[in-house]
């Protein structure tokens, strides 16, 4: 008689497909939602093996601000035809142009923010009833409290102090009309799970993970990638540096880090040193202690 043993990775693996296909059996109109960083990416490659050899059964959204990574945007296409999945696209510039959002204003102005109403409108347009992204709980500490099914009112707004409890992995998907969920399968995972399932699976990346050069503006710590989206302020300087991206989302407020890490074994080595936490260099999450759980009380991801 033979042990049967499973390493974490692969623990995780299953719990994160069990609640995937926990929410196609439980919603209607579920979708995927895709940033095109590395936790979408993951969350995308389970969605595939929890119903290979069928195709993956919902769309991906992606909420468009106008201001992304020009590599995320061709990885995400790329990835869409590979795998023949539908893909619904969200446009904050829309949403500003119909005056449902106001742009911000300044240096250090952000279309992180606008995001909550065009993808609000975007869940209501397409009838959504559960949208399950990529966050985990080791990201930052609103994240932290979430459950795996997070429910969210009729106004899309989730209330931290008034969750569900998921005993004995039982997941209470029951809602009032005009409600959703938001689900989240790899809540349990961390940075470093995420890397080494990535390495063990060899999940394509878009290249903004890797070590390589960019015009850079160093800006309260955070290191930002030049472009048409950053205005330079006084004494601030365009210089050419060495990095890489630990998370990846706007271009004006994702924070680099000075990397020489060119492959996955070196970037898993980083992260087994790092005292940094791999939100800690978002502009966006710099602007108030709880940002974070603000944006999210409002419909955020």
């Amino acid at each position: 008689m033979s042990n049967y043993v499973i390493n974490h990775l692969k623990e995780l693996e299953s719990e994160a497909i069990f609640v995937i296909r926990e929410i196609a059996a439980q919603f209607e109109n579920p979708a995927l939602l895709f940033s095109g960083g590395k936790d979408s990416i993951l969350l995308t490659h389970l969605a595939k093996k929890a119903f290979f050899p069928a195709k993956i059964p919902f769309p991906l959204i992606h909420i468009d601000t106008g201001h992304n990574f020009p590599e995320t945007i061709a990885f995400r296409d790329a990835l869409v035809e590979k795998l023949g999945v539908r893909l619904i696209v969200g446009s904050v510039q829309e949403a500003i142009d119909k005056g449902r959002a106001k742009e911000e204003t300044g240096a250090d102005a952000s279309r992180n923010s606008l995001q909550i109403v065009s993808l609000l409108d975007t869940l209501e347009a397409h009838k959504v009833d559960a949208a399950m992204g990529g966050a985990r709980r080791d990201e930052e500490k609103a994240r932290a409290k979430e459950r795996f099914f997070s429910h969210r009112d009729e106004f899309g707004q989730w209330d931290p102090k008034n969750q569900r409890p998921e005993l004995w992995n039982l997941f209470n998907g029951r809602k009032n009309y005009g409600e959703h969920f938001r689900v989240f399968p790899i809540s349990n995972w961390t940075e470093m799970d995420v890397w080494e399932y990535i390495k063990l699976e060899n999940i394509d990346l878009p290249s903004l993970y890797f070590s390589h050069q960019r015009d850079c503006v160093v800006r309260d710590g955070v290191i930002l990638a030049n472009s048409e989206f950053i205005k330079l302020k006084e004494n601030e300087e365009v210089v050419n540096m060495t990095i890489r991206y630990r998370t990846c989302g706007d271009m004006p407020i994702t924070g680099a880090v000075e990397s020489e890490a060119d492959n996955l074994d070196k970037i898993i080595e980083e992260i087994a040193t790092t005292r940094t936490t791999e939100r800690g260099g978002r502009a966006d999450d710099k602007r108030a202690e709880t940002a974070m759980e603000d944006r999210k009380k409002q419909g955020y991801f």
